[in-house]
């Protein structure tokens, strides 16, 4: 093993350096890069030179070639294969738009039935399919958008209805409270009108008494009245009552005579 890790080299008599060709550096081939790549069939296809069918997966050595032109910045690259029955050259490019490969010539794409141009169902490509899918989708988010729209003005209108509501009956319990304060004071002042206007008549009722009395112990010259007690009256009159004489209560004497007991005087 260790003759492989050598570092020297074995250069024989009789060699030129000078006959080496070197390529120079800075100096690059020009037209698009060709590498040699393994690669499988992309697509069921026949061969237009001997009508060699080729399945889809097979493998191949081919030659991979970068081409100038892109789709939306991706590069298109095109591929060279041969026929394995009559070695001719067939070619075909990848598809970024639609997702595929094309075939270019050399070979025929075979039919495929979920490559068919018209749908069974809607009578449209793809592309028509897509448009529609996408149309679609459009109006349902729309839709949506406006049933949001409106849902969203329906509970504007409910809150100013809610709030003019609540006006309205802050607006109706003010006025039936100023009324019924109202109502308190008129029967306040109601009261007290009646019982200045019974107070009022009695004054007056007493004037009129007082008036009509005046006017009765007046003679018709405007003097008044004195009244005499005549002797009839004096005569008629009850005697006036005997004094009335404060009753004193005093110690009562015994008539029996003492037995000679003499009570003790008390100490105290």
């Amino acid at each position: 093993m260790s003759e492989r890790k050598v570092l020297t080299k074995y250069y024989p008599p009789d060699f030129d350096p000078s006959a080496i060709s070197r390529k120079p550096k800075g100096i690059k081939k020009k037209g698009p890069k060709v590498i040699t790549v393994r690669l499988m069939a992309p697509f069921p296809m026949k061969c237009t030179a001997c009508g060699e069918y080729i399945h889809r997966g097979r493998k191949f050595n081919a030659r991979k070639e970068t081409l100038d032109e892109k789709y939306l910045s991706i590069a298109i690259i095109r591929f060279y294969i041969r026929c394995t029955r009559c070695s001719g050259e067939i070619t075909f490019r990848t598809d970024p738009k639609n997702m595929d490969y094309e075939c270019e010539r050399g070979a025929k794409r075979n039919f495929e039935s979920w490559r068919d141009s018209k749908d069974e169902k809607y009578g449209e490509t793809q592309e028509e399919t897509l448009e529609r899918l996408e149309r679609a989708e459009n109006e349902e988010e729309e839709k949506l958008e406006r049933d949001k729209m409106a849902e969203l003005e329906e509970k504007m209108k409910d809150s100013k209805r809610e709030m003019a509501i609540a006006d309205a009956l802050d607006e109706i319990r003010t006025r039936n409270a100023r009324i019924q304060r109202n109502g308190s004071n008129i029967d306040e002042a109601a009261s007290v009108l009646v019982r200045d206007e019974v107070d009022e008549s009695r004054l007056r009722e007493e004037k009129e008494d007082e008036e009509a009395a005046r006017l009765a112990f007046r003679d018709a010259s405007g003097v008044r009245v004195k009244r005499l007690v005549e002797e009839e009256d004096a005569i008629l009159m009850p005697p006036p009552p005997p004094p009335i004489v404060p009753f004193k209560r005093g110690k009562k004497k015994s008539s029996v005579p003492s037995l000679g007991i003499k009570k003790k005087p008390s100490l105290i």
